[in-house]
């Protein structure tokens, strides 16, 4: 994460991540705004380019080609990146509402959530597979791909959609599905296609040498136009409004557009179809600390089509007017161009290009070569956000920010004491703990229902109580995950012990700012700690909270356990499995988040697997007769293996081959991309009875990789493991591995 060189004055909300946010992101990382923290609220880490999209389809481009990855483009922005789906705007309290988080905080926020096509066509949300959401098509365009593969006889597919996403989009799908059948021995021939294009007919908006040349090429390829609209949809057929049914096995939908549903529950001033009506600043008409861009936006004075080719030049003028707001100057005004360059792609690495006035028609070429022009133009645009430049740094950082009373937390954060233990104020610490809701339970005698100075916790006769403790700084931008993922970390020895999770007592670090934004932070930090622990079954009884320099979080975790179903370190036995319940590969990757240099769906990945709970992993290890186990963090696999050994006097053989990995682990510890506790743990190779031929496995580094959450390592009876195995994979934790066997001799073998 970027270290903030000042505190966090204001909060600037980005909802989606279309193609004018990211261009937002790369101007404010190539010269940041300090004492403005940007957060993004995506569905998607990964923003579809709609002028490849087409192409990809087609089989011309991979996914990472056509998509910009929001993570690297975030980091360099010194942005946090939220994976969620905005839902509403509490405008009164300054809040973003989402589906799985608490609401979000904003001084100002942008939407750029894109449009959907209108299924208000009976059956069509049933059986139709919509175009928008892109990540969502994709899903089902794979699974369409498949139906078409294990297919027999003829297969119909027909897009309802005569616009210039519609043509496109059904070119490529027929070559594509073509090249797809070809390949494999089969007819293509056996595959129809059919355009459902509307009384307009196809183009309808466009040149009329593009609708003259797109008609041919239709023709010449054996598609059936239809110039009428779609009535209805079934599983089997698309209805058209003179009472026809058109058979077809699949039906692909490219209406016009249609806005979010909970945009009319947020009081802005809507047009008739319901998208944000907007100045020429890019603002709100009826809000000036909303803007919207892209689909979602409908400009009062200079009303355009729902295009990209609009979208991506409102990046420029939306991030300078975000500033000149936060800045307190007068905001520019953006007029639309009125005439615009098109090209659509057939599918087979030919185009047809136009040049569309607003009020006249254009001219249009086509061929081969068209298609490589909007090739280049196309990579040269997903080239910016993939070869970022160096950041600009203010010397020094001062806001601009034009708020007086900020100057004025900027001047005082100078002088800020370390006295009584620096504790955030009484007042807002009620506050957040106020909007908590712990877990109470009967053996919690004083918690945070009742506060004072110390809980107190009752124990159970014939019990033991499990103690543990730990605590690491932030590790990622989004402090709600964060909480949770600490909460789960802390969980985790507790488990391993064979224990159950009774209270925690939380030690908080927060960094000083505004007090709005202070409550903030720390609001949806104890938030996710609270699901985590009360999905648990734990009580937060208490803890600590401070002032520092970056988040910090961590838990006294107290446990209580049967003494004679305790599992042990020492427990190993000769002729044990070695069972690891979770992939490797967090430090890996988090070293290379830090660098910019990981796939966000990788740390998407490794995110979901640190918030797995260990729970019923440790009652499926001890239902199937563990009796030694630990958890793998910090330490590494390896050292954790070591100190089972050496505690129960026996050795092990790995099988490197058997890791479970988390997807791009192998590749970042392979350039090099290692966690900073990775050279103390890679000590542990001392402990290796023959290390030199195993050094050039790609997974070898690994073993040394410190977790954060990571699963638990257990010795399960050989007769066992094969059971425990599949019974861990039916309860989610599908990467579970049968690593080795525990020996009689000393030491770690790998093979």
């Amino acid at each position: 994460m970027r270290k903030p060189d000042v505190p966090v004055l204001k909060d600037l909300v980005l909802v989606g991540g279309g193609h004018a946010h990211v261009a937002v992101l790369r101007r404010f990382g190539m010269k940041p705004l300090p004492g403005v923290r940007i957060t993004v609220i995506c569905r998607e880490v990964h923003t579809p380019y709609s002028g490849m999209l087409p192409g990809m389809i087609a089989g011309h481009y991979g996914f990472d080609d056509a998509h910009i990855d929001l993570g690297p483009l975030c980091r360099f922005a010194g942005a946090r990146l939220y994976r969620d789906e905005a839902v509403g705007l509490d405008r009164a309290a300054g809040r973003v509402l989402c589906t799985g988080r608490p609401p979000v905080r904003y001084d100002l926020v942008s939407l750029d959530i894109g449009s959907t096509p209108d299924l208000g066509v009976p059956g069509a949300a049933a059986h139709a597979i919509p175009v928008k959401p892109i990540g969502r098509f994709l899903e089902k365009w794979a699974g369409l791909v498949t139906r078409v593969q294990a297919s027999a006889g003829p297969f119909r597919v027909a897009v309802v959609g005569g616009g210039a996403g519609g043509v496109e989009l059904l070119l490529s799908v027929r070559h594509r599905l073509r090249a797809l059948l070809a390949g494999q021995g089969d007819d293509p021939d056996r595959l129809g296609f059919a355009l459902f294009a509307g009384a307009g007919g196809i183009v309808p908006t466009h040149p009329a040498g593009a609708r003259r040349r797109l008609g041919r090429i239709l023709a010449e390829r054996s598609v059936a136009v239809h110039d009428r609209a779609v009535t209805a949809v079934a599983a089997d057929a698309v209805t058209t409004d003179d009472g026809t049914a058109h058979p077809v096995d699949a039906a692909l939908w490219v209406t016009a557009a249609a806005a979010a549903p909970w945009l009319r529950e947020t009081g802005l001033a809507l047009d008739e179809r319901g998208f944000v009506q907007v100045d020429e600043a890019l603002r709100s008409v009826s809000d000036t600390s909303v803007f919207a861009v892209g689909d979602i936006a409908a400009m009062v004075a200079h009303p355009r089509p729902k295009s990209g080719v609009f979208a991506v030049r409102q990046g420029r003028p939306l991030a300078d007017n975000l500033r000149r707001a936060f800045e307190g100057r007068s905001l520019r005004l953006y007029r639309p161009q009125r005439a615009f360059l098109g090209i659509v792609g057939t599918g087979d690495r030919h185009a047809v290009a136009f040049r569309r006035g607003w009020l006249r028609d254009g001219w249009s070429v086509e061929g081969g070569w068209v298609w490589h022009w909007k090739d280049r133009i196309d990579r040269r645009f997903m080239r910016r956000f993939a070869d970022l430049p160096a950041m600009e740094q203010p010397e020094p950082p001062v806001p601009a920010v034009a708020d007086a009373a900020a100057r004025a937390m900027l001047a005082e954060a100078a002088m800020r004491c370390g006295g009584c233990g620096a504790k955030v104020g009484a007042n807002l610490l009620a506050r957040t703990l106020g909007g908590l809701t712990p877990v109470v339970r009967d053996d919690v005698l004083v918690g945070l229902d009742a506060p004072d100075d110390a809980a107190v916790i009752a124990v159970p006769p014939g019990k033991v109580l499990v103690q543990t403790v730990d605590h690491f700084r932030a590790i990622l931008d989004d402090p709600y995950l964060f909480g949770r993922i600490a909460a789960n970390h802390a969980l985790g020895d507790v488990y391993a012990m064979g224990a159950e999770p009774q209270s925690a007592l939380a030690i908080v670090t927060v960094p000083y700012g505004p007090e709005a934004q202070v409550e903030e932070q720390l609001f949806q930090l104890m938030s996710g700690a609270a699901r985590t622990l009360e999905e648990a079954g734990c009580t937060l009884a208490g803890g600590h909270t401070g002032e520092g320099a970056e988040m910090a979080l961590g838990f006294a975790v107290n446990g209580l356990a049967d003494p004679d179903r305790l599992m042990r370190k020492s427990g190993l036995r000769p002729g044990d499995a070695l069972i690891l319940t979770k992939p490797l590969g967090t430090g890996t990757l988090f070293a290379a988040e830090m660098r910019g240099r990981a796939k966000r769906r990788w740390i998407e990945a490794a995110i979901a697997a640190m918030l797995r709970p260990n729970r019923e992993a440790a009652a499926i290890l001890q239902a199937h007769g563990a009796t030694a186990c630990t958890d793998v963090t910090g330490f590494g696999l390896l050292g954790h293996l070591l100190e089972m050994t050496k505690a129960s006097g026996v050795g092990a053989t790995l099988r490197l081959d058997a890791l479970p990995v988390l997807d791009g682990a192998e590749e970042t510890a392979g350039q090099g991309l290692l966690s900073s506790l990775h050279t103390a743990n890679a000590r542990a190779e001392s402990g290796l009875t023959d290390p030199a031929t195993a050094r050039r496995h790609s997974r070898y580094l690994l073993l040394f990789d410190p977790q954060t959450a990571g699963g638990l390592l257990a010795g399960v009876p050989a007769e066992q493991a094969e059971a425990c195995v599949a019974a861990l994979r039916r309860a989610g934790y599908e990467m579970t591995a049968t690593l080795g066997v525990v020996g009689e001799a000393t030491g770690v073998g790998l093979t």
